[in-house]
């Protein structure tokens, strides 16, 4: 058992801030039930984690020899107190945002399961996004103790389109039986897109089919820690629209195209978060879909 008092951690808002899909609430163990008030279980890069959390107090049910690996996963090297007191004072959207889910980290996730959530996510709610990926687990990963790992690029890639299509994964069937010949044959070289900084690994990933802008800056968000991507989404892109557009004025914004729109309005007033951005869009992400109340 490892135990740590960590500033600006909530174990419940990573697990429902959109990054992860692989984290679940559960009992608390009997060791921590007089301590901690919430427990959850992370599976990542084949090992098992619980996780329990009262305040600010953190108990890792795992080895010191293990806590490394965790301590990276959940990036608690950063100060991301520094990065809420850098928001614009003038942002009142964003700073409430921050004060609402400040407890979010920017999880280090194993890049070959991030690019297959992503590929499932469009057009998939949280809760069937989880579902989907659990369901690939138990079919084609390897089963540890209590859980299944996520499934090497061989081991999925060895499912049939037909056994695929039948885990009710529609359309992104065939973009992950594609990638997966990708991953086999080299073409898409893993090794390499981990070495890439962040321009490089997105004009890569969106070089394969069924990878578009979004799920390949979420690639490089949440599985190559490149903390300055900023995924647009349904929910980005309404706050855009509806909080940061009316900001510039009508003028300014009808000179832009539509549909750069949404990238106009990043650039301008997420640009000065130079280097972390995609930490302020979880803020906005969580916020929103959370129904946080509207402050300007």
């Amino acid at each position: 058992m490892v135990v740590r008092t960590i500033a600006n951690f909530d174990l419940r808002q990573i697990a429902e801030s959109g990054q992860c899909f692989r984290m679940a609430e559960i009992s608390l163990p009997g060791e921590l039930r007089c301590g901690a008030d919430t427990a959850w279980r992370v599976i990542s890069g084949g090992r098992m984690l619980c996780a329990a959390q009262r305040g600010s107090r953190v108990w890792f049910c795992c080895d010191e020899d293990e806590f490394p690996y965790w301590e990276e996963y959940f990036d608690l090297g950063t100060d991301y107190g520094a990065y809420i007191a850098s928001i614009d004072e003038k942002d009142g959207y964003l700073r409430a945002a921050a004060g609402f889910g400040g407890g979010i980290r920017i999880l280090k996730q194993d890049v070959w399961e991030m690019i297959i959530t992503f590929v499932i996510s469009q057009q998939k709610t949280i809760p069937n996004i989880r579902a989907l990926v659990e369901a690939l687990c138990w079919e084609y990963g390897t089963r540890m103790e209590g859980y299944y790992a996520f499934p090497a690029p061989e081991q999925l890639d060895a499912a049939s389109l037909d056994e695929l299509r039948k885990l009710k994964l529609g359309y992104r069937a065939g973009y992950i039986k594609r990638i997966c010949g990708d991953v086999r044959r080299g073409a898409l070289d893993l090794k390499l897109l981990r070495q890439m900084n962040y321009p490089s690994a997105m004009a890569y990933l969106q070089g394969f089919y069924g990878i578009g802008a979004k799920v390949a800056n979420c690639v490089c968000l949440f599985g190559l820690h490149h903390v300055e991507a900023f995924p647009v989404d349904t929910w980005i892109r309404k706050i855009l629209m509806r909080e940061y557009a009316c900001r510039c004025g009508e003028a300014a914004l009808a000179r832009i195209p539509q549909a750069r729109r949404c990238e106009y309005l990043v650039e301008r007033y997420f640009d000065r978060y130079d280097g972390y951005a995609g930490v302020m869009q979880q803020y906005l992400f969580y916020y929103e879909r959370m129904g946080g109340t509207v402050t300007r």
